[in-house]
């Protein structure tokens, strides 16, 4: 009996084709990239600059976080849980009553006069943690969105995500978010 041949595979082109495999998933494979704090920036308005409009001191919620990440908020101490309920007492205050849809039961003259003339002012130490930064941004943002959640459900009785563009343009624009974010120093 005769010893058959065995077939042999043809290996000359298995590096060609490893290459070509190779490059097809380097081509097709996506990176992550790190893309920072997603914020939208006011458009930039020459007018403005030259003739800032004077703010008064009792609009501004000023936010203090130190290098402990310790807040100080309107010069007292305050816990990261406590932030959103002070920030919310500030925006819904109607100081000079002309906001009828304000619920703030404060009323203080002391505090802001109305959503629309509030802001936030927020200043990090260097020092910082990125976690409690980002929770300070946090609590802040969900400030305003809880109160724009409960003006959607008094005067429309649905959800703030539930609206036509109109009706949320109409609802953010009776809540402005402003939070000012000042250069970071060494606060200590």
């Amino acid at each position: 009996m005769a010893k058959r041949a065995l077939p042999e595979i043809n290996a000359g082109s298995m590096a060609d084709i490893a290459f070509l495999l190779l490059i097809f998933f380097l081509v097709t494979t996506t990176m992550d990239v790190d893309s920072g704090i997603n914020r939208k920036l006011p458009p930039w308005d020459e007018e403005q600059l030259q003739d800032p409009p004077p703010i008064k001191k009792k609009n501004i919620f000023t936010v203090l976080v130190n290098s402990r990440n310790q807040l100080l908020v309107e010069d007292e101490y305050m816990e990261l849980e406590d932030l959103r309920e002070a920030a919310k007492r500030f925006l819904n205050n109607n100081g000079d009553g002309k906001c009828d849809y304000c619920t703030g039961a404060l009323r203080s003259p002391t505090s802001s006069d109305n959503p629309g003339k509030a802001i936030i002012s927020l200043q990090n130490d260097r020092g910082t943690s990125y976690k409690m930064y980002i929770s300070v941004q946090n609590e802040l943002a969900a400030a305003y969105n809880e109160l724009r959640e409960e003006l959607a459900q008094r005067r429309y009785g649905k959800s703030f995500d539930d609206l036509d563009e109109a009706a949320q343009k109409e609802i953010s624009d009776a809540y402005p978010q402003k939070i000012s974010e000042a250069e970071p120093v060494s606060l200590g």
